[in-house]
């Protein structure tokens, strides 16, 4: 494959991870202030984030990537990608808290952003190279007929 289809393939790639990304989170914002009317706020960021990455996880492995259904094991994974994204943006803003006490709406929504851009990079990557890496395809051999003969004599 030539690199400059390779490199739009990965770019389209890239464009429906962050516009899937992005249409689950607003969702899953919208989601969050619904169910924090009925249940404490706590409790309904937590269903809305285990929802959201189940959903995510779904729509990525299927439409970004092409992978087909993620299985328990992708799940997993893509958890754990969440999960450590999560632990940056909160060092991220935890740490303006610590060196800029008082900083303003902007900056603090300006530092949030950007961690949530570099993760959100990092994530794509994770995913991409590992969690849904292309697979080479197998070439066959003739074992597989080997087998099916020795099934058919044994039968």
């Amino acid at each position: 494959m030539s690199g400059l289809r390779l490199i739009r393939r990965h770019a389209a790639a890239f464009g429906r991870f962050a516009g899937l990304g992005s249409g689950v989170t607003l969702a899953a914002s919208a989601a969050l202030v619904l169910l924090s009317q009925w249940i404490p706020w706590m409790a309904a960021n937590a269903l809305t984030t285990v929802a959201s990455t189940v959903v995510a996880t779904e729509l990525h492995a299927r439409v970004s990537f092409g992978h087909g259904r993620p299985g328990l094991a992708g799940h997993l994974k893509s958890a754990a990608t969440m999960a450590l994204g999560w632990l940056v943006t909160s060092a991220a803003v935890g740490s303006l808290a610590v060196f800029r006490p008082g900083a303003g709406l902007v900056l603090q929504q300006t530092v949030y952003l950007s961690a949530t851009a570099l993760v959100g990079i990092g994530r794509y990557l994770v995913l991409r190279l590992a969690v849904f890496a292309e697979r080479a395809p197998r070439t066959r051999t003739g074992g597989g007929v080997r087998l099916r003969a020795a099934y058919d004599a044994a039968a």
